[in-house]
């Protein structure tokens, strides 16, 4: 087995950025996840509510970001360290974050219809993983709720061979594609080794109305594909329609395009 493929999401719900190699630490890959939009209350926002996000993508430059969309660019920079925080939260866990890019949130309540800002996870806020599957000092990014997710293509082989119209693994959002292993093995796996970086598979990832919108437009054109079809198919389990394993480092590094995925545990 081997990865076929990594993705960084530097904003939350915005286009992900397919990468050759990237770093992983506690939060996951370097750069995932760390800024996010929220509201006039400082409500986090996603594409569950305005699916037009998925035609934002951002990309890392010096001491930030740029982004770009149909109405063109803007750069965002990381705020200084003593910027003042601002109270949020994801789901249910509360995050302190900062804001500041006043350019940025012109153009991306422009681009959506509605008033938005972008705002940082500086590197002193750490929100923990779900303790019920976190050990005691792991936390996260501002991703759902884990620092990754790991798919693997036989599995989407196995859903594509049941649906009309066969749907791209971008539809899932993962960082980690993993290539050569049978369909749903994923499920089995506890402990992974990838290049340098070794992660706990700690839990199946719910999916929800993100993977039935085009991933380059928000549009859903195949109604509720393919969440339909993986509960047809037995996904379904206590907390949702599963495809996928969230997961966590437990040894830091360098993983890439190739390097070896080597199964540790299984249970």
């Amino acid at each position: 087995m081997h990865v076929a493929s990594v993705t960084c999401y530097p904003v939350k719900s915005l286009g992900g950025r397919a990468i050759a190699a990237a770093t992983v630490g506690a939060r996951g890959l370097e750069g995932d996840r760390r800024w996010m939009l929220v509201d006039d209350r400082n409500r986090f926002v996603t594409r569950r509510e305005l699916p037009a996000m998925a035609q934002l993508f951002a990309e890392p430059v010096a001491g930030g970001l740029r982004i770009r969309g149909p109405g063109g660019s803007c750069d965002a920079a990381v705020p200084p360290a003593d910027a003042p925080t601002i109270a949020s939260a994801v789901w249910r866990d509360p995050v302190r974050v900062q804001a500041g890019a006043a350019a940025a949130d012109a153009f991306l309540s422009a681009a959506l219809g509605r008033s938005v800002r972008l705002v940082y996870q500086p590197d002193a806020d750490h929100r923990p993983v779900d303790p019920a599957f976190g050990r005691p000092g792991e936390h996260v990014s501002l991703a759902d709720g884990y620092p990754l997710l790991v798919t693997g293509t036989g599995s989407l082989a196995a859903l594509n061979a049941r649906l009309d119209v066969p749907v791209p693994m971008r539809r899932f959002r993962p960082n980690l594609v993993v290539e050569g292993a049978d369909a749903w093995a994923e499920d089995r796996w506890v402990r992974l080794r990838v290049g340098e970086v070794e992660l706990r598979l700690v839990r199946p990832c719910s999916r929800c109305v993100v993977v039935t919108q085009q991933p380059d437009t928000g549009e859903r054109r195949e109604g509720d594909e393919p969440l339909a079809t993986l509960r047809a198919m037995g996904r379904l389990r206590p907390g949702g329609i599963m495809f996928g394993q969230n997961a966590v480092a437990t040894r830091f590094g360098t993983v890439a395009v190739g390097d070896a995925v080597e199964v540790l545990e299984t249970g």
